[in-house]
């Protein structure tokens, strides 16, 4: 099967223009795409899952992939699919995050010379003259169509400052400046993007002509592939400091089974005959493919090794076993213990299982906290100094394993 046809039979096109064209140049090594992603933090997370792998598999049949960091987008805020403006960052902040960016895409995509590239927005947005800007590139978009946009008619409502209304102009010259400066012919992006990705491409088209191959593919399920990377209580991060990998692979060892074989489709590199073979497993087989998609996503994002930790560290605690080697772990030192004792909830917002004394306690009082197997009564619950020297193993709902220590 060739290249596009997989990317088709993974279910990761959504829409495209040009569809034919696409296909020699994807099948053919021939495209220098580029995908964005926004510094809004210090780590990635699973909602970024879908566009690592998409450049894992490009790159690997050929073809070049750049990551555009938006440093200087993401000083305005991007309203595609949100109710609400993006806060502002500052610009050191925006380089602090996009260097940990790097380090992360590195697990997935190879960068050098004629490899994989990463640049920044913010090194030819923010010295762009605005008078010249509009001039030259606002000529360029209709307003008409720019409200037409499903990403502006969300916002409308509620109003749309001109500062976000310029975003589109912005992504589109993105695209422009990357296909005029590093050969850059295809964008890929998810589908709250495609307003956007369209602008650029019809942009390019103006400017150079219509004979200027740019094209525009859109990722399906984007709206799930953000939900991927929210769980009730924040993102789960690509950044072992933020999501353990015993964590990470608990993640999606519980998906939904709806979605299981879905998210190994996407996300795994398994050959799709094997993948074929799975497609109508049920009941006890399902959670096999869990433990199948939680392994290979760890192994892709933290190595074999702790991938082989985190399923040795599950398969412990839910088959029966007591060894808690692997699992997360917080170290608590004496100065956090009161009268040689540390309160239950203190305890949790420690061990960040709870953000807040107040969600430590409503979790108690739901009768979902357990520490040692053993429910624990009440808000009051206390665990002393001795006890802490052992390690106390703590649980939160059938699934959210920790243990703590002291140091």
């Amino acid at each position: 099967m060739k290249v596009y046809d997989e990317l088709v039979a993974r279910g990761l096109i959504a829409q495209v223009t040009d569809e034919a064209e696409i296909r020699e140049m994807i099948d053919n090594g021939k495209a220098t795409f580029y995908i964005g992603f926004d510094p809004t933090a210090d780590s990635l997370h699973v909602g970024h899952f879908m566009a690592l792998c998409l450049m894992k598999r490009l790159q690997m049949a050929g073809n070049r992939p750049i990551a555009l960091i938006g440093g200087g987008t993401a000083m305005i805020g991007d309203p595609s699919g949100r109710s609400d403006m993006r806060s502002m960052m500052t610009q050191e902040t925006i380089q602090h995050n996009c260097e940990c960016f790097k380090k992360q895409m590195e697990r997935f995509i190879e960068f050098g010379e004629g490899k994989a590239m990463m640049v920044n927005n913010a090194d030819w947005l923010l010295n762009l003259n605005y008078i010249d800007f509009i001039r030259d590139i606002g000529a360029c978009f209709s307003v008409n169509n720019m409200l037409r946009a499903e990403c502006f008619k969300q916002r409308m409502e509620k109003g749309l400052s001109f500062l976000e209304f310029n975003y589109m102009p912005m992504q589109s010259y993105d695209f422009y400046y990357l296909y005029q400066h590093y050969g850059c012919n295809m964008q890929f992006g998810g589908n709250d993007q495609w307003s956007n990705m369209l602008g650029g491409t019809e942009l390019i088209r103006r400017k150079l002509g219509k004979d200027a191959h740019a094209m525009t593919i859109t990722l399906l399920l984007n709206s799930e592939g953000k939900k991927m990377g929210k769980t009730a209580k924040g993102a789960v991060w690509l950044d072992p400091n933020k999501t353990s990998p015993f964590d990470f692979y608990q993640y999606w060892r519980n998906v939904e089974d709806a979605d299981v074989m879905k998210c190994i489709r996407m996300l795994t590199f398994l050959p799709l005959e094997e993948i074929d073979a799975m497609a109508d497993w049920k009941d006890a087989q399902l959670n096999v493919a869990k433990e199948i998609l939680a392994y290979e996503l760890t192994k892709l994002v933290h190595g074999e090794e702790e991938a082989e930790k985190a399923k040795a560290a599950a398969k412990a605690l839910f088959v029966g076993g007591g060894d808690d080697a692997n699992m997360p772990t917080t170290q608590i030192t004496e100065e956090q213990l009161t009268d040689g004792q540390i309160g239950i909830l203190n305890l949790m917002v420690a061990c960040k299982l709870a953000s807040s004394n107040k969600e430590a306690r409503r979790l108690i009082e739901q009768g979902g906290v357990f520490v040692n197997d053993e429910k624990v009564p009440a808000a009051a619950f206390v665990i002393t100094k001795d006890q802490l020297k052992e390690g106390v193993k703590i649980r939160k709902g059938k699934k959210v394993f920790h243990k703590a220590i002291l140091a």
